[in-house]
């Protein structure tokens, strides 16, 4: 009996002690649970957060790219406007043009040439130049109408070209930036060449002009400087050979000039007031330099033996001390420059002499008449002569050392002296005596016997 009670004991105290370690585990795992809980829930309140947080960002951001699409918005609407307003300007200048050129030159006379003046910045040059040209212009201006091509936006001379009804004011805008080829250029000489495409592609290719005389703000015109071109223009129209017709003699200046019905033509390009033709542009254009377009010209490959018409006692005064060539040479060869002031009638004039099949013999019958002298003291025995003399060079050292004591330019281009024609310089000395500078070869090429 005592042993049943032992084991009953025995068998109590251990499912005391068992529920005594279940409990304990039970409170362990609760323990665990609950610091897992209050982990999880750490998390969950950090996860919450952060997702209020980017939630907030996310909404800063769809304000304010919503903030810059109403921007972009009113850019395009401001775009479009703008187009809009270009697009009505452009319009109205091409109808103010067609409505001048309309005006200008009518609907049934065909204009002799197009007049274009070349300006920029110099508003008091251009107003004496326009005056200039008015004041023989207005009569025919139908045979010559007039544009003013402004190449920027300066204030002063827009303002003036405008206030002229007798005029077509067009405005050359290149805010391309200029390259120069080579350092310490003038950044000018380059504007200067796009300009004068421009201008030159608008009135031969948009208004369709058959021939354009292009003239500079800084320049006076003589009294028959129209009669001058339109009897040039049928030069032009004859002889393809004659490139150019240009109403400038470098060698101009009053003690080298006489007689204002003389004509010459020249392998030299003289510009400054010169006319040319469609088709000659056409070839032109294409090529046209990025800089110093008139000493391109010059270049044989770019005259092609072709020559240039010009007169002994110069159409136009260059009166520009201060522009873009900084005044070079004025003070001794443009300030004395003989401005024509006889009114030629150049209709009843024969210049048939002109032409390429008969200049020559003209020209070298006039060398050939001419008496050679030879030796030191060049303009003594010159001066000494009754009639034309001439005097050959051997090169061009010995060429500019003769001009220099005469006091004619002494300038080459391309192996071509200025005004020369098959080497040959010809200008007046002190009387109507004509003298002949005569190249090595110049008599050969006139087919002049050298006596």
């Amino acid at each position: 009996m005592r042993g049943n009670s032992n084991n009953k004991k025995y068998c109590c105290f251990d499912l005391r002690y068992l529920l005594l370690l279940a409990a304990l585990a039970f409170i362990y795992i609760q323990m665990r649970l609950f610091a897992t809980q209050s982990e999880y829930a750490d998390r969950l309140a950090t996860a919450i957060e952060a997702e209020s947080h980017c939630t907030s960002q996310t909404r800063l951001l769809i304000d304010q790219i919503s903030q810059q699409r109403g921007r972009v918005v009113a850019l395009e609407e401001q775009m479009k406007r703008q187009d809009q307003e270009c697009r009505q300007l452009k319009a109205l200048v091409q109808d103010l043009e067609s409505k001048g050129i309309k005006k200008l030159i009518g609907n049934l006379q065909m204009p002799v040439a197009a007049v274009v003046v070349m300006a920029c910045n110099r508003a008091d040059y251009l107003e004496r130049t326009i005056k200039s040209i008015l004041k023989y212009q207005t009569p025919i201006a139908s045979k010559f109408p007039l544009f003013i091509s402004q190449d920027g936006s300066n204030p002063d001379v827009r303002k003036l070209a405008l206030s002229y009804d007798q005029l077509t004011y067009m405005q050359h805008l290149d805010f391309e930036p200029v390259h120069t080829e080579r350092p310490g250029e003038l950044i000018a000489y380059y504007k200067i060449a796009r300009h004068y495409k421009w201008a030159l592609d608008q009135l031969f290719h948009k208004h369709n002009f058959s021939r354009v005389i292009i003239l500079e703000d800084d320049m006076e015109i003589a009294v028959d400087f129209f009669a001058y071109f339109e009897a040039g223009a049928t030069l032009l129209d004859r002889d393809k050979s004659i490139m150019a017709v240009s109403s400038w003699n470098d060698n101009g200046q009053r003690q080298f000039v006489q007689d204002p019905y003389a004509l010459y033509r020249s392998d030299f390009f003289p510009g400054l007031g010169w006319m040319l033709s469609k088709s000659t542009w056409a070839e032109l254009s294409p090529k046209w330099p990025k800089a110093y377009w008139d000493d391109w010209l010059r270049l044989k490959e770019n005259h092609s033996g072709r020559q240039f018409i010009r007169p002994e006692v110069c159409r136009t005064y260059n009166f520009g001390e201060h522009g873009s060539s900084l005044g070079q040479f004025f003070k001794q060869y443009l300030e004395p420059i003989k401005l024509n002031d006889v009114q030629v009638d150049w209709k009843s004039m024969d210049l048939s002499y002109l032409l390429e099949d008969n200049y020559m013999k003209h020209f070298g019958d006039l060398v050939k008449k001419a008496k050679p002298i030879h030796g030191a003291d060049a303009i003594l025995k010159a001066f000494n002569i009754d009639g034309d003399v001439r005097i050959q060079y051997r090169d061009q050292l010995n060429f500019e050392d003769i001009a220099r004591q005469f006091g004619i330019f002494e300038e080459w281009k391309d192996g071509v002296p200025r005004a020369a024609y098959k080497g040959i310089v010809v200008f007046r000395y002190q009387t109507s005596r004509r003298v002949f500078l005569v190249g090595p070869d110049s008599l050969q090429q006139l087919g002049v016997e050298d006596t």
